[in-house]
């Protein structure tokens, strides 16, 4: 026996509007169905809504994209004129410990030799970046690190479906070539001396 197939779950918002209109569309004077139930104005209310509604979130994710270049310019501006700083104590301080806290610095641990791998990296996060297929990631430090190794997978994440995303030796990294509307798994592990750290919790988000 016929029954309708809606197919909506794996449309994005646009392609659920359109299809809601081509059936409000098609309902509308049809004299096989003369009393649509809900009413058809009830439905293009809510249709109406619902584009509203994207076209604001659409605005406020361009908006976060122009934030989020503008504070990471501002972001490299700052650690270049610490870092700067830095260097200026250094030379005025040599290595009076004392001179360098005066100035509200910490100093460096003495280095020592490491025979253990780190622990996982803790606090990752996923956020829009600056272009369409892009993801930025961030995670807490891990002591000792010297780089990080970042995994993606497709939704759902299966033990065999993670693919090697990128290296980096900062607590963070934007993931490109991602496809649009689609979600994504991230995860992280830290590299030191003397091995890779298990992996960090994941962190999920849509690529915008």
């Amino acid at each position: 026996m016929p029954k309708t197939k809606l197919n909506f779950r794996n449309l994005a918002v646009s392609g659920k509007i359109a299809k809601a209109k081509q059936i409000v569309t098609a309902l509308t004077g049809n004299p096989n169905f003369p009393s649509p139930n809900p009413p058809l104005a009830d439905i293009t209310a809510i249709i109406t809504k619902t584009e509203t509604k994207s076209a604001e979130r659409d605005a406020a994710q361009q908006l976060a994209k122009t934030k989020t270049t503008e504070l990471n310019a501002c972001e490299e501006e700052l650690d270049g004129v610490m870092s700067q700083i830095a260097g200026h104590v250094d030379s005025v301080a040599g290595n009076d410990e004392a001179k360098i806290l005066s100035a509200g610095f910490d100093t460096r641990a003495a280095a020592t030799a490491t025979s253990q791998p780190p622990p996982p990296p803790s606090s990752l996060d996923t956020t829009i970046g600056d272009h369409d297929g892009e993801l930025d990631a961030s995670w807490d430090t891990v002591a000792g690190a010297k780089s990080y190794v970042i995994e993606t997978s497709e939704d759902p994440p299966t033990p065999t479906g993670w693919k090697h995303g990128g290296v980096s030796t900062k607590s963070k990294f934007t993931i490109g070539g991602l496809q649009s509307g689609k979600r994504y798994w991230i995860r992280v592990a830290a590299i030191n001396t003397a091995g890779q750290s298990g992996w960090s919790d994941p962190a999920t988000k849509i690529a915008p």
